[in-house]
């Protein structure tokens, strides 16, 4: 079982407070307060991980309206497991992880995103970085379409 990493958490709660903002400063939407008591525990017990299935519902269906506007795959359409590589040259994943990709739960491909996106050393983040951005832009809208017709 995968789980959710507190930059996560933290992402959503910010996407939440931009979406809807405090009316007075003060007081906070009920997904930001949802999601600001699992960060709170978090820090609290000095976790920088907590199991995807362990937060309450209004917490995991906030986490899970931010993840549905991140960019799905990290593919940029030069797949080098294909040639036999254990790891892809393009996106920075697995043979596995591309190959159960669309199995994965939103909380394990966002610890493969995070793992590669800290790693680094895919194409998509050098040589062919404004690929990577045109394909997220596109892409990302259509993921979030379809995650959100598949709810």
């Amino acid at each position: 079982m995968a789980a959710l990493h507190i930059t996560d958490i933290e992402s959503a709660i910010n996407w939440w407070r931009e979406k809807k903002p405090s009316p007075d400063g003060i007081t906070a939407c009920a997904e930001v307060l949802a999601l600001a008591e699992v960060y709170a525990l978090m820090v609290y017990y000095h976790e920088a991980e907590c199991d995807e299935t362990s937060i309450p519902p209004a917490a995991q269906a906030a986490w899970l309206a931010w993840y549905a506007t991140t960019p799905d795959a990290p593919c940029i359409a030069i797949c080098s497991t294909s040639q036999g590589d254990a790891i892809c040259k393009g996106c920075g994943r697995s043979f596995e992880e591309v190959q159960h990709w669309t199995s994965m739960s939103p909380a394990g491909k966002r610890a493969t995103w995070r793992r590669i996106t800290q790693e680094g050393t895919a194409w998509r983040f050098n040589r062919y970085a404004e690929r990577a951005h045109a394909s997220e832009a596109a892409s990302g809208v259509s993921a979030a379409a379809a995650r959100g017709a598949a709810s």
